[in-house]
């Protein structure tokens, strides 16, 4: 309990002498899974979250639907330590990486923020900074070093798994801030894929985008998942449907706390869910 808180040349008879040892293939890092247990919030007096415990499968996509006001942003935060960045914030509960829990108090503040990223709902680029220094940002942030030549691959790499890179490799020392909606969003998923976390967090990152642009992002999310656990708040039931291969519905009745009365497959959650509520949440019925 914690408190308050992935032979021979073909023009030769003679083989061919290698000239080192062979390259031996990277590792692939391990995926990561996140696991909140009996997690419970408060701000001030008001209990926003009562004893909500649920499993992100390790290198898949989880989506938290549910009306607004039932605690779904408060819990994403909480993954990551934001939470108690609120004066009168308090919590109970653990929230567990790879089984260790980020809360106990000999864990770092930010060790958890380099593990676990975050997306907001409204893109946040630095404007003062060019699109090359957005996405190294974070490097100075964990206090990383790396050399020219190593920032100038992190840049590429985020910028092409963050589906941006096209758009401006001719025009890296342009400010950020000068991006449409759309690129800027991507430009703040490439810095967060900067300090490598395994876990990505996104709080309604298509809420305020185009119809093109969500489909640009969706497509950048169903790519990353392939390395980096994915938590996403959406309020759009098609987005999950499209996107999730885990669903956990939330809900918070008149004066009650937000509590999870459902999660699961996607699929089925959409197609046959065992409560009423979501049933009647998932095709519009409420919310």
């Amino acid at each position: 309990m914690s408190l308050t808180q992935p032979g021979h040349d073909a023009t030769s008879a003679l083989p061919v002498v290698p000239s080192g040892p062979p390259d031996l293939p990277v590792p692939a890092r391990p995926l990561a899974e996140i696991q909140a247990r009996e997690i419970t919030a408060w701000f001030g007096t008001h209990k926003v979250l009562d004893r909500v415990s649920l499993t992100m499968r390790a290198g898949g996509i989880t989506a938290l639907i549910g009306p607004s006001g039932c605690g779904k942003s408060t819990f994403l935060r909480i993954l990551n330590r934001m939470h108690e960045l609120v004066p009168s914030a308090q919590l109970a509960g653990q929230v567990l990486l790879d089984g260790e829990d980020i809360y106990d108090p000999s864990k770092r503040l930010i060790d958890a923020r380099r593990s676990i990223g975050m997306v907001f709902q409204k893109p946040n680029p630095f404007p003062a900074m060019s699109i090359r220094e957005n996405v190294l940002a974070g490097l100075k942030l964990t206090g990383a070093k790396a050399s020219k030549v190593e920032k100038d691959a992190l840049v590429e790499s985020c910028l092409v798994k963050g589906g941006l890179w096209n758009e401006v490799k001719d025009r890296l020392d342009a400010p950020g801030g000068g991006l449409s909606g759309g690129q800027q969003q991507r430009l703040c998923i490439a810095r967060s894929l900067a300090i490598k976390p395994r876990v990505l967090l996104m709080d309604e990152p298509c809420s305020a985008l185009d119809p093109t642009s969500t489909r640009v992002i969706e497509e950048t999310m169903l790519d990353l998942a392939r390395e980096v656990t994915i938590v996403i708040v959406t309020h759009n039931m098609q987005q999950a449907a499209r996107v999730s291969d885990h669903c956990a519905f939330f809900l918070a009745s008149q004066g009650t706390p937000g509590i999870i009365v459902e999660h699961g497959d996607t699929a089925a959650m959409f197609s046959s869910p065992l409560d009423q509520r979501t049933n009647d949440y998932v095709n519009g019925r409420f919310g």
